[in-house]
């Protein structure tokens, strides 16, 4: 039972950012129910059921929102739900009739969370996008990459999951905790250009300081540092150095069995190529295995450099059970952790409709309702996701 156990939330299935937030939030012990189309639909490429892990620990039921009886039950869920989230393009549940007003109406308290690309107004809020588009706006996109190369996309973690989700989630659960004081639900606009934004904020400090510029891998943080980069190990594969304190930078030597002025800790970037070029030698000269003995462990900060295969199976991860296996395969576990109320993997993920008749008798629709809606073709019960 995690530290959301008895919160209940509406989960308008979509894409990126909203189903990883409702992830998210049902492992924080929160009943997450997630509402499919009839036809579920979304990128050009799927996965399946069973590794669509943003989808698992919540239940799902399918619902027509194009009929009039499948946004009046949204309503009546809303009536009993702490929660709402969506992530369509403005005033698409507007439309839908189940916008903001029509739901808080439902429900004075309920907190309607909402996560878009460009958020609920400005210039841009009605143009498709995204991850890549919004990080772009922002700054973020145009600071990752090496020199003289175009910048690099950072798969989609800045914009849909950091930008998005979690910032959906914290302000989801913020909203929460205001609403039990104010016994008053409100509106949580959740841009990613704003949350991709406000992760760039340490940087934008660096940059009013006169320590960062726009070029891309000439900074401290970029690879541009020679204590701060990623080096080829003579198998061909990588580790990841990030001494960037002195006294860190001095074990690193240490461990090299290199005097100081060999391969100074300097903070002149006029320095950094040559001194990256002598690192970049020396971590040739050995595999990635041999360095791992070496460094790991120790605070010349250093970690190999795993791939997605590898990773679930490093020691650390394993004592910490940072990845779990089951019979779809590996993945990441839940996170954070409580001492009290523990997060926790609640279940595989559901088809769309797998739990209709279930999740809806125990959120209090009459059996004989639930029936009369699976004759209109207002809902549907769909089969358990085959692996």
């Amino acid at each position: 039972m995690g530290p959301l156990a008895g919160v209940r939330v509406v989960e308008l299935a979509g894409i990126g950012p909203c189903p990883m937030c409702g992830m998210l939030l049902a492992e924080l012990g929160a009943d997450v129910l997630k509402i499919d189309r009839l036809q579920p639909s979304g990128l050009g490429f799927a996965v399946g059921d069973a590794h669509a892990y943003l989808h698992r620990s919540r239940r799902s039921a399918a619902v027509d929102l194009k009929q009039a009886d499948g946004t009046g039950l949204v309503l009546r869920l809303c009536a009993s739900a702490d929660a709402l989230i969506e992530g369509f393009r403005p005033g698409v549940t507007e439309r839908l009739g189940i916008g903001p007003e029509p739901c808080l109406a439902a429900n004075p308290r309920l907190v309607y969370g909402r996560v878009t690309g460009w958020g609920q107004n400005g210039p841009l809020a009605h143009a498709a996008g995204h991850d890549l588009n919004y990080i772009a706006l922002t700054g973020a996109l145009h600071a990752i990459g090496r020199p003289g190369q175009r910048p690099t996309p950072p798969l989609n973690l800045i914009g849909d999951f950091g930008g998005g989700a979690l910032y959906l989630a914290l302000g989801v659960v913020a909203a929460l905790l205001e609403a039990q004081r104010s016994g008053q639900g409100q509106v949580v606009d959740a841009a990613m250009v704003d949350g991709a934004a406000s992760l760039m904020t340490g940087l934008y400090g660096l940059r009013g300081a006169g320590l960062m510029g726009d070029e891309r891998g000439a900074n401290v943080l970029d690879g541009g540092a020679h204590f701060y980069d990623v080096y080829e190990t003579s198998d061909g594969k990588f580790i990841a150095l990030a001494p960037i304190e002195p006294g860190f930078y001095r074990t690193l030597l240490q461990r090299l069995g290199l005097p100081p002025d060999e391969l100074p800790h300097s903070m002149k970037a006029s320095d950094w190529p040559g001194l990256k070029s002598k690192l970049a030698a020396l971590v040739g000269a050995r595999s990635r295995d041999e360095w791992t003995a070496l460094l790991e462990g120790s605070d010349a900060c250093f970690a190999p450099v795993l791939s997605m295969a590898e990773a679930p199976h490093h020691p650390h991860n394993e004592a910490r059970a940072t990845f779990i296996e089951g019979d779809e395969g590996w993945q990441p576990n839940a996170a954070p952790r409580f001492s009290r109320t523990p997060s926790s993997i609640r279940g595989a993920p559901a088809a769309a409709g797998e739990h209709t008749q279930e999740a809806l008798s125990d959120w209090g629709v009459p059996d004989e309702e639930i029936e009369a809606l699976l004759d209109s073709g207002v809902i549907a019960q769909r089969p358990k996701p085959q692996a």
